[in-house]
């Protein structure tokens, strides 16, 4: 690695953020993201951080941006993100991806980031996708949860795979990071999966809710915002009331 440009890159992008700050979206931002400090939120808006990231994706230092972890401000997180997705080569995607998971702080960072070339190759990518779910890190737990939703409920899915989000441990004392309420993170990302893939798969998910195979918080989650979807029929939404359950949590 070459100190001087990785230095020279950072600082580059740093000073673009920087010029690109929106005030009022920074104080809005900071409040949806609890678990970032507000003084690493520059504050630029996503439109605007994509577009810098096709920008800087073409540079010939970017590699050196990429090794240069930790990022000292959340935006450069989101730009880091930005820049993966671009990836074109599976390998090396899945690399870049596997590098910066640990580093990932917030549930913002972490959802956005959805690398299309994972979704063409799905049968190889299982097997990250599965180990990142039996990680014991909030975020890199929730990101495999997020892309076994995102590529593998549609024509790609078998009845397994909801077994693997199902299974996951759910107490915070099971998780490292997020502060004081990790399993927060990750169960609002199984309850989004559950509640996304009774939408795609619905005879086939609504057993786990019958059968009560979730903790009572994501259950009764999943059925929210299953109930929230245009796509769910009436029918559906009035017998997924009817399946919630007491929340004994203390």
């Amino acid at each position: 690695m070459n100190t001087q440009s990785t230095k020279r890159i950072g600082e580059q992008i740093q000073a673009e953020l920087w010029e690109l700050q929106d005030p009022a979206y920074r104080e809005f931002h900071s409040r949806l993201i609890p678990t970032v400090a507000p003084e690493t939120i520059i504050g630029v808006r996503t439109p605007q951080v994509r577009a810098l990231a096709r920008k800087w994706a073409k540079d010939p230092c970017i590699g050196d941006f990429l090794e240069q972890l930790p990022h000292t401000y959340y935006d450069e997180n989101n730009l880091h993100a930005f820049v993966v997705e671009q990836f074109r080569d599976y390998g090396e995607c899945l690399k870049q991806t596997e590098r910066f998971l640990p580093y990932v702080d917030n549930w913002a960072t972490c959802d956005m980031m959805a690398p299309k070339v994972f979704g063409r190759h799905r049968e190889e990518f299982l097997e990250p996708v599965r180990r990142w779910i039996a990680s014991r890190k909030v975020y890199t737990v929730r990101f495999g949860v997020g892309m076994l939703m995102r590529f593998y409920l549609d024509d790609g899915f078998r009845p397994e795979y909801p077994e693997w989000v199902a299974g996951i441990h759910w107490e915070d004392a099971y998780f490292e990071g997020a502060g004081d309420a990790p399993s927060y993170y990750v169960n609002m990302m199984r309850a989004w999966y559950f509640a996304t893939a009774l939408v795609k798969q619905y005879e086939a998910i609504v057993p786990f809710l019958e059968e009560k195979r979730l903790d009572p918080w994501t259950h009764n989650k999943a059925i929210q915002k299953a109930c929230e979807s245009r796509r769910v029929t009436a029918g559906q939404k009035q017998y997924l009331r009817g399946l919630k359950v007491p929340d004994i949590r203390p």
